[in-house]
């Protein structure tokens, strides 16, 4: 069966960028940025996504092009007989993991849009917009609905294929995505108070730096982010062909990522400290503060309708992204159409979000891993183990498995004095700074 192929590199661009630029960048960046003090926690994040995170992109992007595979596949190509291949597992675990409960959320977001779109959110709902929510996601049955039309939205764009599915919808949604944002931000900072928020955003508190976990986070996000170490950038990498260069593609896609991170910080701390709500008011602060602020804007109808559209948008960008990783990995492997494999894969992840939204209701008392409910337990998982691991092994495996020329051969770095700090960063800084974090997120440091 011959491989897919990105029609062309900006498709290839907008593809990865949608995978970049999901619930991460808005739902996820604004309450981990407002849980650790904002703009500190910013220039963390920043320094790590051009430090760590745009060198590993390159890193897992090229291992995909040399290697015209997938996360599995490429280290047995690359590397034959040995068992570096079984790394490529954590990309494929994750991938379940996170789409498990990234669903459940952009269920969520479809459900608020419907009702944006109904006008039932315009104005505030009987038992105000905590007690909807709280409502709703407890509810057995009606958070799986929202669930399932997303999951299947996801699969009809992965079924029809590289090139007329995902490089298709991304051209669509990343430029819609964009000008949404831009106009949510435009409005924001228009708002009476606003300049609270941005400083908020832009100026650090730096005795926040003495505090370790920022770091931690700081690193999290950007892994979570840019959507490394599951083997999502590996797989549309794969789907280059050797003439597209990357390093100028990688270092776009970082921060393009960085800047829909920024934007939507901008969208949302305004708005926030214009109205006096706590910053670090975690995960609701999307669900149930921002439709209290929306109502009390002018023509904030409008506006809680134009922002839960991004957010949906922003989601299904990544998820297509996330479900392509199995997909490409059983395909493979048992022969499968990708029309069946897309199917199979969507409903496993399907029959976790149906976990993960029930841990809010009659499971909610159920606590894996110390006192999370099963969606933190999942993320924490995911993004503290299993993404970092992901990362961990592909920057050991280009920086030492590799030697230095074909690194820098399957990186298109051959010459380049630039390729040598990226070899340096890879080699040595990459794995120092990401076994630390790791070590400190687990408990051992």
């Amino acid at each position: 069966m011959e491989r897919e192929k990105w029609g062309t590199k900006l498709g290839f661009m907008l593809a990865a960028m949608g995978s970049a630029v999901g619930l991460g960048n808005i739902w996820r960046f604004s309450f981990v940025a407002g849980n650790n003090g904002g703009g500190a926690f910013l220039i963390l994040y920043l320094l790590f996504v051009i430090l760590i995170a745009v060198p590993l992109l390159l890193t897992e992007v090229s291992i995909g092009r040399k290697a015209q595979s997938d996360v599995v596949g490429s280290y047995k190509k690359l590397a034959p007989g040995t068992p570096w291949f079984l790394t490529g597992f954590f990309g494929v675990l994750s991938a379940f993991l996170i789409l498990g409960f990234y669903s459940v959320v952009a269920g969520w977001s479809i459900y608020y849009f419907t009702n944006y779109i109904t006008g039932n959110f315009a104005t505030q709902p009987a038992g105000g917009y905590e007690g909807a929510f709280g409502m709703f996601i407890s509810d057995s049955w009606q958070p799986l609905f929202w669930v399932a039309l997303f999951m299947a939205l996801t699969i009809f764009i992965v079924v029809s294929g590289v090139k007329k599915g995902i490089e298709a919808a991304n051209k669509i949604f990343m430029p819609i995505l964009a000008i949404l944002l831009i106009f949510l931000a435009f409005y924001s900072i228009s708002l009476e108070g606003a300049s609270e928020g941005l400083r908020f955003l832009f100026s650090p508190d730096w005795s926040a730096f003495s505090e370790p976990s920022i770091y931690i986070a700081a690193l999290g996000q950007a892994f979570f982010s840019l959507s490394l170490g599951m083997g999502a950038m590996l797989t549309y990498g794969s789907y280059l062909s050797k003439e597209h260069k990357l390093p100028g593609a990688t270092m776009g896609i970082g921060l393009m990522d960085s800047f829909f991170a920024i934007i939507s910080g901008i969208v949302i701390f305004p708005a926030v400290f214009a109205f006096g709500i706590d910053p670090s008011s975690g995960p609701p602060l999307v669900f149930i503060t921002l439709p209290s602020i929306f109502e009390q804007l002018p023509f904030g109808g409008i506006v809680g309708l134009v922002f839960f559209f991004a957010l949906v948008l922003a989601a299904l960008s990544s998820s297509v992204s996330i479900l392509e990783v199995p997909t490409a990995y059983f395909m493979r492997v048992f022969n499968w159409s990708r029309r069946f494999t897309s199917v199979l894969m969507g409903a496993i992840m399907f029959a976790l979000g149906i976990i993960v939204s029930l841990g809010f209701g009659i499971w909610s008392g159920v606590t894996p891993i110390g006192d999370n409910g099963i969606l933190d337990s999942m993320d924490y998982v995911a993004s503290n183990i299993l993404l970092p691991l992901g990362g961990l092994t592909m920057a050991l495996f280009v920086g030492w498995y590799f030697t230095k020329q074909q690194a820098l051969e399957a990186t298109d770095f051959t010459g380049s004095a630039i390729g040598n700090v990226w070899y340096i960063i890879i080699k040595f800084v990459a794995p120092i700074l990401i076994i630390l974090i790791f070590l400190n997120a687990l408990g051992f440091i």
